[in-house]
């Protein structure tokens, strides 16, 4: 499949990480998500009903990251992969999940994980 949806650099606040401290103050996490689904319809039609509407994917994001702490990335990408997967129309889903403040002992733009989930 090669139709996509993208939601690139979603910004939100959690409390993620293994360290107390991470779950305690909390930091900004960016997330992005891409959604394969057949688009061929919704490209003739011009109906939402035909294609992933992404405030949903949005929510999905913004539900799980703002939510329940995680120790790991992984669990916080696993889960949104999951709420996006059960939507309707949506093939496959590609999550990011980037730590900009990982708390490591030198320089670094951010830590992250990468999950794809099909169907």
């Amino acid at each position: 499949m090669t139709d996509r949806i993208l939601l690139a650099g979603l910004r939100f606040f959690g409390y993620h990480g293994a360290l107390p401290e991470e779950r305690t103050r909390g930091q900004e996490f960016i997330v992005d998500v891409e959604v394969e689904a057949d688009l061929a319809a919704a490209g003739r039609s011009d109906a939402l009903g035909d294609t992933v509407d992404y405030r949903e994917v949005y929510e999905a994001a913004r539900a799980v990251t703002t939510g329940a702490p995680r120790q790991l990335l992984e669990a916080v990408a696993e889960e949104i992969a999951g709420r996006v997967l059960a939507l309707e129309h949506v093939a496959a889903v590609t999550v990011r999940v980037r730590k900009p403040r990982a708390p490591l002992p030198g320089p670094l733009d951010y830590s992250a994980v990468e999950v794809r989930r099909s169907r």
